[in-house]
C-alpha cells in the first residue's frame, strides 16, 4: 500500500509542514463542522492533497508565476489552500457562501501563516462580479461546466484562463457546455490529465483560454475589483 505522505514529502518537501497541518486541521475540525466526511479523513493525502497539488506544479503551465487565483466554492480550501500552501509565490482568494465553512477557512488560513496571501470573502460567485478578479479562476467537485462557466469566467481578468477540476465525465460536461462556451467565444478549451503514473486517481483538468470573461455576465454586474486579483492591496 502506498503511503502518500511520503510521496507528498518526495514531491513537496518544503510544503510539508504546512500540509501536515492543514491535513490535521482537515481531520479534526474539518470533519467536525462537516467540510470533510469521516470515510475521506484516511483517504485526504491521495483524494484531495496530492490531486489538488499536481495541478499547480509550475511543470503543468496551468498557474503562471505570481498569479492571482480565484477559488470558487472552495468549500474546505480544496484547491485553493493546497496551491498556495505548494506555490508561495500566488496570492488566492477562496470564495464560499457558507459561513461555517467560512469560519473554518479563516482559522485555516490564520493557523497556516497564510494570511498575508490568503483571503477568504463569504458569498455566491455571481454576486461577486466586479469586486473580486483573477488571472486564474478555478473550482473543484462545484457544479456542472455549463453552470460553472457563468460563475467563473466573469471573475477573470481579460487574458486569463480557467482551470477546473473535474471527474470523469468531463467530456460528456463540455459537451453539454456549448451553449456557454459559445456565449464566452472560448477560443481555447482542454482536457488534461495530471499525475499519470504516480497518482492512482489522476486529475482531470479542463483548461479554457482566449474568451471574453463577459460573454455571461448580467448587465451592470462588472465593476470595480478588489481581493486577489487587485495587485494593489
Amino acid at each position: 500500500m502506498t503511503d502518500w505522505r511520503n510521496v507528498a514529502a518526495d514531491r513537496y518537501p518544503t510544503a510539508l509542514p504546512q500540509l501536515d497541518a492543514y491535513v490535521e486541521l482537515l481531520t479534526t475540525l474539518g470533519v467536525e463542522r462537516g467540510l470533510i466526511g469521516p470515510r475521506e479523513a484516511d483517504r485526504l493525502w491521495e483524494r484531495h492533497i496530492l490531486n489538488c497539488a499536481v495541478v499547480a506544479d509550475l511543470t503543468q503551465g496551468f498557474i503562471p508565476e505570481e498569479s492571482s487565483v480565484v477559488d470558487v466554492g472552495t468549500g474546505a480550501g480544496l484547491p485553493g489552500i493546497v496551491w498556495a500552501i505548494v506555490r508561495p509565490d500566488l496570492h488566492v482568494v477562496l470564495v464560499e457562501s457558507m459561513q461555517r465553512r467560512v469560519d473554518v477557512l479563516n482559522i485555516a488560513v490564520e493557523q497556516l501563516e497564510l494570511s498575508d496571501r490568503v483571503e477568504v470573502v463569504r458569498g455566491r460567485a455571481e454576486d461577486l462580479v466586479g469586486e473580486v478578479v483573477g488571472d486564474v479562476v478555478t473550482a473543484r467537485a462545484v457544479a456542472p461546466m455549463g453552470r460553472l462557466l457563468g460563475w467563473l469566467a466573469p471573475l477573470t481578468v481579460a487574458g486569463g484562463s480557467l482551470v477546473v477540476l473535474k471527474g470523469q465525465k468531463v467530456a460528456d460536461e463540455l459537451t453539454e457546455a456549448a451553449p456557454e462556451l459559445a456565449a464566452i467565444k472560448a477560443g481555447s478549451v482542454q482536457v488534461h490529465i495530471c499525475g499519470e503514473g504516480w497518482l492512482d486517481e489522476p486529475t482531470n483538468v479542463v483548461q479554457i483560454q482566449d474568451f471574453d470573461p463577459t460573454g455571461l455576465v448580467v448587465a451592470g454586474k462588472r465593476g470595480k475589483p478588489r481581493g486577489a486579483g487587485n495587485r494593489g492591496r
